[in-house]
């Protein structure tokens, strides 16, 4: 299980890497793997305000759909095509080329409550 250390992670699964007030979010190796072959990916407009946790994206798969939580309260400043026309791309690379959106977060205190990648691996 690939958990890169420079990242921050949420208990939900999602990771968050961290650029000045922007964070890019994707899920884990982890949750690509639980969820298997991604068929289908939904992923939040660009300018929608959101609240940490709270469901942002659907990720669907050949067994199920899976809500996917922001970890971060802000705006959605980018969201990343690609994976809507080539979902899979998720499994191949979670942590690059299939990470789902950026937000430009309000809080730096809510960063502080992302796990480290100690700590992801520790839970999971």
């Amino acid at each position: 299980m690939n958990v890169p250390g420079d990242l921050k992670y949420a208990k939900t699964h999602e990771w968050t890497r961290i650029s000045g007030n922007k964070a890019k979010v994707g899920i884990t190796d982890f949750a690509q793997h639980e969820i298997t072959d991604i068929v289908h990916v939904e992923l939040p407009e660009i300018g929608k305000q959101v609240r940490r946790e709270q469901p942002v994206a659907v990720i669907e798969s050949v067994k199920s759909a899976f809500d996917i939580y922001t970890p971060l309260s802000g705006k959605i400043v980018e969201v990343n095509d690609i994976v809507l026309s080539t979902p899979e791309i998720v499994n191949k690379s979670p942590y690059e080329e299939g990470y789902l959106f950026t937000v430009e977060f309000e809080n730096e205190k809510e960063v502080e409550n992302l796990l480290s990648a100690d700590d992801y691996k520790k839970l999971v």
